[in-house]
């Protein structure tokens, strides 16, 4: 088993887009990368060696794997939950050459630490620092792609995903999971209210995230074929409004919001964490979490694929099977 770790940043292209024509670099900023960068450093020396939730979504997502007959020699799994896809990998898709890229050098270093202890047999292992919003693997290059729980923080998303795209082999394969718009919604919802009492007004605090029904179209934007969504609610259960945070903080996923207010005033904190128990703590005191996964599937053009038939070359016409079976649709 070889490993190796590679530095890229410079060098490669940028496909981000706007809602107009063509692949244009987008000015719109939501996002500060180099935040989230430093917060997936500090969640590399607070990870838990096994997250269940983080381990649940990545084992959901492999599981489309072996609805596939088709293997994958090389794959590329990028940001977000890299040690427990690694992990949980266990054979399925006939990977033999996998690349695994962040931004965070301490998470590349963990993960790479880990596979010494557990190694995946019979799998050529590489590593690399890369950003998904500038993808550094060249077109036609990879079988599949894995993000698990990472390209929601990516600026561009379509942008990201049309490098993903191109990234892929003929009849390659794109799987990815992202936070919901309806992720910690008990959660902005307390946040809110206490703003709006201590402070008269309210400043954006967590990340806006996409909706269900934006999924379909981001694959479709980003030219896959075959696209496929579906969603997953989970709800986790925390002794505290402060054990919630120290659990986000240790998956890398507390805001990093541009346009953020770098100050929480501490009454408004407290009242926070009050409004939060008060208004969703269950009998045992414990709070819930909710937890919106979207899963999307796409895969890149292949004459192989199914396609449906050209407009106007149906050979039967519904007038003639109205006749046949009746207006009732009984025979």
């Amino acid at each position: 088993m070889r490993r190796s770790i590679a530095l890229c940043r410079g060098g490669v292209r940028s496909y981000c887009t706007d809602a107009g024509d063509g692949f244009q670099s987008s000015k719109l900023k939501i996002f500060d990368r180099h935040l989230k960068r430093k917060q997936r450093d500090r969640a590399a020396w607070l990870m838990k060696p096994k997250d269940s939730l983080l381990d649940t979504v990545a084992e959901n997502l492999l599981d489309r794997l072996e609805d596939c007959k088709k293997t994958f020699p090389t794959a590329l799994c990028m940001g977000g939950s890299l040690e427990a896809i690694r992990r949980l990998l266990r054979g399925r898709g006939g990977i033999e050459k996998l690349i695994m890229m962040d931004t965070s050098w301490d998470m590349v270093k963990l993960c790479k630490d880990a596979e010494q202890k557990i190694p995946n047999d019979n799998i050529e292992t590489s590593y690399i620092i890369g950003d998904e919003e500038y993808l550094p693997v060249k077109e036609n290059s990879v079988d599949l792609v894995i993000s698990c729980l990472g390209l929601h923080w990516t600026n561009d998303l379509p942008g990201a995903m049309i490098q993903c795209r191109l990234s892929l082999k003929p009849d390659g394969l794109f799987l990815a999971a992202i936070l919901g718009g309806e992720t910690l919604k008990e959660l902005r919802i307390a946040c809110t209210i206490a703003q709006m009492e201590r402070e008269g007004g309210i400043s954006p605090r967590l990340s806006p995230l996409a909706q269900v029904r934006d999924a379909g179209n981001l694959l479709t934007r980003a030219g896959f074929t075959l696209p496929g969504v579906d969603v997953d609610e989970y709800t986790v259960r925390y002794s505290s409004a402060l054990e919630l945070i120290e659990h986000l903080r240790a998956m890398g996923e507390t805001s990093a919001l541009l346009q953020r207010s770098k100050v929480l005033k501490k009454d408004t904190a407290l009242a926070t964490a009050g409004i939060y128990e008060s208004m969703f703590a269950a009998e045992d005191g414990t709070i819930p979490a909710t937890f919106q996964i979207i899963y999307m599937t796409g895969w890149r053009e292949h004459h192989s694929q199914q396609r449906p038939s050209r407009r106007g070359s149906a050979s039967v016409s519904f007038q003639d099977l109205q006749k046949q079976f009746g207006s009732d649709g009984s025979c």
